[in-house]
């Protein structure tokens, strides 16, 4: 993901929106690789797969995948929306098959039939690729056209200079949002605090929600096999919500100058609408839940990702992305322990009703009201910190965010080439194509 923003960096919201949408399609596509080898849903078979499996793939990609400086594609974006399509196409059939399988009872030779479809579509992407570097590469021969030499003034020489090899003085002072951030400078940061405190409060209450979902549709009395929709319907609408929410944050950030954090704010408002149907249930009320939950959470996982990058800069996007992530456990393990679990034991206890060998267990709608009105509480408080960052940001986003970075791009992909003559002035010489007309 690292690598993927490194190589795309104006184009970082979508990127990370379908890495982090493949992550959530990951698990659903092993589930159904496992079928197709052992024709069952054993625990252990899955976790020997879990073994091997991830491990194979990333011993072989791990050399592709590198930074590499390449020629920008002319039309970049629309590439990138082909893998989109391409992703919800994946994300459909798994929906359907996982509903399917449900309903019918599969042989494995349907299970196998079902992967290789699978395998079919995860190699589209593969073959886009492949595609428009087919295409770069044509286009590049296309273009080289050595037939005038400009030359370049010694003052335009000098400026690429100053560009290229900042001075020292520069380096002691404290870097602006978009510039390359230390990694204590970014942690210690009012930007990052804020972060911290949305994350930390929005998508915590999220993972605590889906944690405790089966339970929470048990506690209403929802039949066994609605519980399988709904965490089949909390992965599909996850994947949903993180490639859209990188497409569309790229979009409103770049035409509209919307600052990011402001739309994180509002998927975290949204949130609160699922953890307050859980609040206060209604008929089919969990479905409705599941449905906003999972789509919440998954637009606020590349907003995170895509904010730190855009006012740290990336010389330490690896460090800082990781220390972002910490919140999201964090913040589950608060809501989890210190607020569901406490509520939930004190309604049982109240009760005192105990199943089958799960101990103490509650039954009505009293029994997450409570915790789920303080976790759309907490969730409208991370909210609230996005929308303070948004307004202290609000400056940088209405500038070119990426204007540093299309500018390094310009000078590395160009066909630009400089070379010294034999005449008196030694002048450096440029060759160019625009000047040919």
């Amino acid at each position: 993901m690292v690598t993927s923003v490194g190589n795309f960096p104006d184009q970082r919201g979508i990127i990370l929106g379908l890495l982090k949408g493949f992550v959530g399609l990951g698990g659903a596509i092993l589930t159904q690789i496992n079928l197709a080898i052992h024709g069952n849903q054993n625990s252990m078979d899955l976790l020997l797969l879990l073994s091997w499996l991830p491990s194979i793939v990333c011993f072989l990609c791990f050399l592709p995948i590198r930074t590499i400086k390449a020629r920008k594609h002319p039309q970049e974006l629309k590439v990138f929306y082909h893998l989109l399509y391409v992703s919800i196409a994946i994300a459909v059939f798994l929906l359907f098959l996982t509903i399917t399988q449900r309903n019918i009872a599969f042989s494995q030779a349907g299970y196998a039939g079902g992967v290789a479809v699978i395998g079919v579509l995860i190699c589209l992407p593969l073959l886009i690729a492949i595609k428009e570097e087919l295409f770069l590469f044509k286009l590049g021969k296309q273009t080289m056209n050595p037939s005038v030499v400009v030359s370049i003034p010694r003052e335009q020489l000098k400026e690429i200079s100053k560009i290229s090899l900042p001075s020292v003085s520069n380096v002691c002072k404290e870097p602006q949002r978009g510039e390359d951030f230390s990694i204590l400078q970014a942690l210690l940061s009012k930007d990052m605090a804020l972060i911290f405190i949305a994350t930390v409060s929005a998508c915590g209450s999220s993972v605590a929600a889906i944690d405790n979902l089966g339970q929470i549709a048990e506690s209403l009395e929802y039949p066994n096999h609605s519980i399988s929709i709904l965490v089949s319907w909390i992965s599909i609408f996850n994947f949903f919500g993180r490639v859209f929410s990188g497409f569309i944050s790229e979009t409103l950030m770049t035409k509209y100058k919307l600052p990011r954090p402001f739309m994180f704010g509002l998927t975290q408002v949204f949130t609160c609408t699922g953890l307050l149907s859980i609040a206060f249930p209604y008929i089919n009320s969990v479905y409705v839940a599941s449905l906003i939950i999972g789509f919440g959470l998954g637009a606020q996982t590349p907003l995170i990702f895509a904010i730190i990058s855009d006012l740290f800069g990336l010389k330490h996007y690896s460090t800082l992305l990781n220390c972002g992530q910490l919140a999201v456990p964090l913040g589950s393990y608060i809501m989890n322990v210190e607020v569901i679990g406490r509520f939930y034991d004190a309604e049982a206890t109240k009760i005192g009703n105990v199943k089958n060998g799960k101990g103490l267990t509650c039954t009505g709608t009293h029994c997450f009201s409570e915790s789920f009105m303080i976790l759309a509480a907490v969730t409208l408080f991370g909210a609230m910190a996005s929308f303070v960052l948004a307004y202290r940001t609000r400056d940088f986003y209405k500038g070119d965010v990426y204007k540093k970075y299309r500018d390094d791009m310009e000078v590395k992909h160009s066909n630009v080439e400089l070379y010294s003559s034999d005449d008196k002035n030694n002048e450096h010489k440029i060759k160019t194509d625009d000047q040919s007309k």
